[in-house]
């Protein structure tokens, strides 16, 4: 309890998907900016640099830096672009072969949860996706704010077990449907607090 701990998380996906918006809950057009946060995780102390890149073709020569300095990885793809869900692909691809021997630990994201009327991805194929990477997953929605705490504290209890050897490849139960319900009952409430 003691020590701080500090983590680089690094988003990726196409231009448009919220990417900057789940950063900042603003929306300002980037190559890439990084955002600091104090965050309070499980009654820890965590400094967290979010890197926000571009998700353009013609910034893919820097996609491999931001990769390499990455120490986990949000996939953000809009639930209301099937195409942006179809190139989610490139960026796991890019980040398996730019950290090739390690085990990345990364978060599928469907963004814009707030536009089920546009919806053109389901909940289904995508978690279905993420069991296959083996990574968590989660519906978010920077416009109401719905899972965009939840989501970075969730990777930095990703992180937390990568990096203490615990298992981590096993997709959350509640899979980012939103609320509880299912499994056992937690010891204690965890929380996250931006400040």
């Amino acid at each position: 309890m003691g020590h701080t701990e500090q983590w680089r998380i690094t988003m990726l996906g196409d231009g448009g998907v919220g990417k900057t918006a789940l950063a900042v809950q603003t929306y300002d057009p980037t190559i890439e900016d990084a955002f600091r946060h104090s965050v309070i995780v499980d009654d820890e102390m965590t400094y967290l640099e979010i890197v926000d890149t571009a998700g353009q073709e013609e910034y893919a020569t820097l996609r491999d830096q931001w990769i390499r300095e990455g120490e986990g990885f949000i996939l953000v793809y809009s639930i209301a672009s099937r195409r942006s869900y179809d190139r989610i692909k490139t960026f796991q691809d890019s980040i398996m072969r730019v950290k090739r021997g390690a085990r990345p630990v990364f978060m599928l994201v469907g963004n814009k949860c707030d536009k089920a009327a546009e919806r053109e991805v389901s909940k289904e194929e995508a978690l279905s996706l993420s069991r296959v990477w083996g990574c968590p997953f989660m519906e978010t929605s920077a416009k109401t704010a719905h899972n965009v705490e939840r989501m970075f504290s969730d990777t930095i209890r990703t992180l937390r077990q990568a990096r203490d050897g615990d298992s981590y490849a096993r997709p959350r139960t509640a899979a980012g449907a939103g609320g509880g319900g299912g499994g056992a009952p937690e010891r204690r409430k965890r929380r996250c607090v931006i400040l």
